[in-house]
C-alpha cells in the first residue's frame, strides 16, 4: 500500500486510491470512488459511491463530496464547504442517483470554509470562492467569487493573488 489510511477510517470495497494521498481520522471513502495521487483528506471526510477526484487534491476537515461532484487537479477544498447533488430532495420521494445533478469543480479551483456549491454547476479553473459563499450558477475560470448568492467580485491567477477587483 503506498497510500496512508489512518485507523479510525473506512475504506469501502472496489476504491481506488493513487500513492501518496493520505486519509485521515473519521473518514469515509464509499465504494467505486477514485482519488488521485498526493491528496489529502482531512478529519471526518465523507467521499460518496463512484465520485472522480483528481491529484495533489487537499480536502480540509468536515467535507463531504456527494455522488455526482468530480474534483480536478490541485483543487482546495475548505474546512466544511458543502457540496449538493440533488435540487428537490425529499426524505419520502427519492429521486435516485441516477437523477443527481452534475457537480464539477475545475482544475486548480478553491472552495472556502463554509461555503456551499449548490448541484448542477461548475467551478472553473483556478476560479476562488470565498468562505460562506453559496455558489448557484456557473462559476467562470480565474473569478473570485462571494456572496449569498455569489457573485463574481474580482479575478485571481493561478496563485491565488487577486489580480483585479470589481466595484460594488
Amino acid at each position: 500500500m503506498s497510500y496512508f489510511v489512518h485507523e479510525s477510517s473506512y475504506i469501502d470495497d472496489k476504491v481506488k486510491i493513487g500513492d501518496h494521498t493520505k486519509i485521515w481520522h473519521f473518514s469515509h471513502v464509499q465504494s467505486g470512488a477514485v482519488i488521485g495521487e498526493k491528496c489529502s483528506l482531512g478529519q471526518n471526510v465523507n467521499i460518496s459511491n463512484h465520485v472522480i477526484i483528481g491529484n495533489e487534491v487537499k480536502i480540509q476537515n468536515n467535507v463531504s463530496v456527494y455522488e455526482g461532484v468530480e474534483i480536478e487537479d490541485g483543487v482546495f477544498l475548505g474546512p466544511s464547504c458543502v457540496f449538493t447533488n440533488d435540487l428537490t430532495p425529499r426524505a419520502r420521494f427519492p429521486k435516485g442517483h441516477e437523477n443527481y445533478k452534475k457537480t464539477l469543480v475545475r482544475e486548480g479551483a478553491s472552495i472556502g470554509a463554509n461555503a456551499t456549491i449548490v448541484c448542477g454547476h461548475t467551478v472553473g479553473k483556478y476560479a476562488m470562492v470565498a468562505a460562506g459563499a453559496v455558489v448557484t450558477k456557473d462559476v467562470p475560470d480565474y473569478a473570485l467569487m462571494a456572496g449569498v448568492p455569489a457573485r463574481v467580485i474580482g479575478k485571481v491567477d493561478e496563485k491565488g493573488n487577486i489580480v483585479e477587483k470589481f466595484e460594488d
